[in-house]
């Protein structure tokens, strides 16, 4: 059996999760190789909230204060509906003192720049090739990478998202499930146009927008829109789209729009896949959304994938062999990361609803819903971090 300073553990994907895994080996001297498909980590994509539960992980690595400083902190959240008004609230700022835990958006660009900064050096992160299968003989394994190369190592970890080639390669080739529902992100310079701090989700007729600042000057947005599966925008017309649909809601969402650059504008459906109860098979396990890829409806996507990656740096960190420290990750993370894929599945059916009368129902519940328990559910989330 090798003790845990002397394994080389494989990771698939350079994303917030895989990241985060070998920012955390990093930590406790184990040597790790990340695979990347794309040749670069370009500063492309849009927002993530770092809610108080992935802090509180990213503060066992040492890393919270680094991405801290490159966001915006909350000071409160907000739900509304098409015309302005207030649904629900929740003072962040009072709630993040009371737990000595942040809540922070950042652009994924510059969250994805400091966990590179505390990956490894150079040779630790590959760029420009993939795993494109695995061979585990039960005492190494060897992946294929697609410039025909071979690496083997002591563990493989597949966070290569959505469309995990690991995934695949464990439980054969699986379909997605998709929401419903399609979406579209976009960056746009913050120019006084919300409060700081002030984090938004607006509610209509089968459709939401979200507004977030995100530091550096610089405001996150995203909208959702019940849709056929592979809809797509004009060329060209993409924010034009997106400008045309959410018209008539509340301001600032004219003038976010209208100060956001065509090009910074993404669509993409929201898809997830059923929880499955097993992750893990010999020395090859999943990560982030390659092991429970969820809707974004809980903002807790990029946050489970950060847990993932902490835990199960402290498991192969630990004594025992690389079949027990797969199994302690398993048995510290499976049912939390399911459980949220299950709950953000739920919020988005919610949210999503197009009925008018099934809507001022919902909409007149939340707000009889006091504070003190949306405060109490976010208690609970960053208590079950472990």
């Amino acid at each position: 059996m090798t003790s845990p300073s002397s394994r080389h553990v494989l990771i698939a994907g350079a994303g917030i999760g895989g990241l985060t895994l070998a920012c955390a080996l990093r930590r406790a001297g184990i040597r790790a190789t990340v695979f990347e498909r794309a040749d670069a980590l370009r500063p492309v994509g849009a927002g993530i909230t770092v809610q108080m539960n992935a802090a509180i992980a990213l503060r066992r690595i040492g890393l919270c204060d680094a991405v801290v400083a490159e966001g915006e902190r909350a000071e409160q959240t907000l739900i509304l509906d098409a015309s302005g008004a207030r649904i629900s609230s929740v003072d962040m700022r009072s709630l993040q003192e009371e737990l000595d835990a942040p809540m922070v958006s950042v652009h994924r660009a510059r969250l994805q720049a400091v966990l590179r900064a505390h990956a490894g050096p150079e040779e630790a992160v590959r760029l420009g090739v993939a795993v494109t299968g695995f061979e585990d003989d039960g005492a190494r394994v060897t992946v294929s990478l697609s410039d025909g190369s071979t690496v083997s190592g002591d563990v493989l970890v597949g966070a290569d998202g959505l469309r995990s080639a690991v995934r695949a390669g464990l439980w054969g080739a699986q379909p997605t499930r998709y929401s419903g529902y399609t979406s579209w992100r976009g960056i746009c310079p913050a120019s006084g146009l919300v409060k700081a701090g002030h984090f938004s989700e607006t509610w209509g007729p089968g459709a939401r927008f979200g507004i977030v600042p995100i530091g550096h000057g610089e405001l996150y947005w995203y909208a959702t829109l019940n849709a056929p599966a592979g809809s797509e925008d004009a060329p060209g017309q993409t924010l034009a789209v997106v400008q045309e649909r959410f018209a008539s809601w509340h301001a600032p969402i004219a003038q976010v729009l209208a100060a956001t650059p065509p090009e910074r504008v993404l669509r993409t459906d929201i898809h997830d896949r059923p929880p499955i109860r097993q992750w893990s098979r010999g020395r090859v396990t999943l990560l982030g959304d390659a092991a429970h890829p969820m809707t974004p409806n809980l903002g807790q996507g990029g946050c489970q994938a950060i847990e993932d990656g902490v835990v199960l740096g402290e498991c192969l960190s630990a004594p025992g062999s690389v079949e027990d420290a797969l199994r302690a990750y398993e048995s510290r993370r499976i049912q939390r990361a399911n459980k949220m894929v299950v709950m953000s599945r739920q919020m988005g059916v919610l949210a999503q609803w197009e009925n008018k009368a099934a809507r001022f129902v919902r909409d007149t519940l939340f707000r009889l819903v006091p504070e003190s328990a949306a405060r109490r559910q976010l208690q609970t989330l960053v208590q079950g971090v472990r």
